[in-house]
């Protein structure tokens, strides 16, 4: 039997629709089986589609699985914001004002509001990366080639596993990364960022491309909050980057997404804004 649940469709990373990452929002899913999630996801075939579900953390809010097209992550940034303002939205009340307390895959992420003149902006506390550390020589390689860049060109690398697994490498400016002509159809499993410092006067410091895998190729994920987490982590840690600055991602793709990275003590938060565009009954 199928089951009229609330959906949601919001944009992230953005305060103009269509001009960030989308993101699919089941807010009723407790019920639903993995398999109808995974089948709802690559029918959606956005970047993500997440699922709202009671906490089994009685110190989180509420708790949400992210699924891909591919596969399901323990984590991912854009899903968070977007899946806590869908959270919001419906009626959420979280135990604690100050912060919403959402449980995933790799454990309690909090998400602080701030407001903006723009309106509210969400904020995540970055989780640690899983992995970290230079790329071997093989991987730069690879990477060069899928960029269409030489390895030369690639002026620092590491690896910003957080959830996804990425591979992220700097080149010596925006222009060099809104240049690349990756060949996507020329990797399928490996999670690839890049990224590259704007001139000074630039209403963004960087800009940020990511590249993941989407059915039997890579594809550009317009807007990527787990990517700019890891990137912010690595960049203000090796002083690469000031404490707070704005990531613009999705140019390549024809969106002005913008990331608001900001360090407070240890912590990293990413931030943005979050349009919603579609909400309605799914019957699933």
């Amino acid at each position: 039997m199928t089951s009229a649940r609330r959906f949601q469709q919001v944009d992230v990373f953005t305060t103009q629709a269509l001009q960030g990452n989308g993101l699919a929002v089941v807010v009723d899913g407790d019920g639903l089986s993995d398999a109808q999630m995974a089948a709802l996801a690559r029918w959606t075939n956005l970047s993500e589609t997440s699922f709202l579900l009671p906490p089994s953390d009685e110190r989180a809010d509420y708790r949400v699985r992210i699924f891909t097209p591919n596969t399901e992550l323990p984590f991912a940034g854009h899903p968070t914001l977007g899946s806590c303002h869908a959270w919001l939205a419906a009626g959420g009340r979280p135990k604690d004002p100050a912060l919403v307390v959402q449980e995933c895959g790799i454990g309690r992420v909090r998400i602080r509001r701030d407001d903006t003149p723009q309106g509210t902006r969400l904020a995540f506390a970055a989780p640690p990366r899983r992995r970290s550390g230079p790329l071997d020589t093989a991987t730069v390689e690879r990477i060069a080639r899928f960029l269409g860049v030489a390895p030369r060109d690639i002026l620092a690398h590491e690896h910003c596993d957080n959830g996804p697994p990425w591979m992220a490498v700097m080149l010596a400016s925006a222009d060099a990364v809104l240049a690349c002509r990756p060949a996507l159809s020329s990797e399928r499993q490996i999670d690839i960022g890049v990224i590259g410092r704007h001139a000074a006067g630039s209403d963004a410091a960087f800009e940020v491309r990511a590249f993941f895998p989407h059915g039997d190729a890579l594809a550009e994920d317009p807007v990527t909050g787990s990517l700019n987490a890891a990137l912010a982590q690595w960049l203000i840690g090796s002083g690469r980057a000031p404490a707070r600055y704005v990531a613009a991602q999705g140019a390549a793709l024809g969106r002005a997404g913008r990331v608001h990275v900001e360090q407070a003590g240890d912590e990293i938060w990413i931030g943005g804004h979050v349009t919603p565009c579609i909400e309605g009954t799914l019957r699933l």
